[in-house]
């Protein structure tokens, strides 16, 4: 992991940690949840959002407005506005999306529950991605949430990774192994 990298996980994971604390004591687990769910999408479908937490030409001022317009318009929880505050005033808001990895992960443990990223060469069904997550839950024994990607470039199958475990079932791994087992022949 790169220097800056390491650095911005640091600040993200004591900044997560407060946050979920609070929130456990105060019993506001739930609306911490939905709060960074939202803002996971906005950040995810709003350039501008991102330009104004990670770009060093807005002032501290700037941003604290900015992030304080989204908060309310967005109806976040006081506890999560006050710490988006506090991280526009420290000019930290460059992590948040670090942030909300490390809040997602704290939240989803403390539910007993695992993500699993799944990439596919097309969209799964409704029916598939329910069966996928309870063979999932079977192998595990946790609740599974799904995070599904698609790249056309597998050709068929599934990248499945849970954890520290990848499964590889998709037809471009394989016609690559078979690449690879012809080379060792000729």
């Amino acid at each position: 992991m790169s220097e800056p990298a390491s650095i911005s996980t640091g600040i993200a994971a004591r900044y997560a940690s407060a946050v979920f604390d609070l929130a456990k004591e105060s019993g506001a687990l739930k609306a911490l949840e939905s709060d960074i769910d939202a803002l996971a999408a906005a950040l995810h479908q709003s350039a501008d959002l991102r330009d104004v937490i990670s770009s060093p030409i807005f002032s501290r001022e700037d941003q604290l407005k900015a992030i304080e317009a989204v908060a309310k318009k967005m109806g976040l929880s006081a506890l999560t506005a006050n710490t988006l505050g506090l991280m526009a005033g420290k000019r930290r808001l460059f992590v948040l999306p670090q942030l909300i990895t490390s809040l997602q992960d704290m939240i989803a443990a403390d539910k007993g529950e695992v993500t699993a990223e799944i990439t596919s060469a097309t969209a799964l069904s409704k029916d598939q991605a329910t069966k996928l997550a309870a063979t999932l839950k079977a192998r595990t024994g946790k609740t599974v949430k799904l995070k599904t990607t698609v790249d056309e470039s597998l050709i068929g199958g599934l990248v499945v990774k849970l954890g520290s475990t990848m499964i590889d079932t998709s037809i471009r791994a394989k016609l690559s192994a078979l690449q690879n087992a012809m080379k060792e022949v000729g």
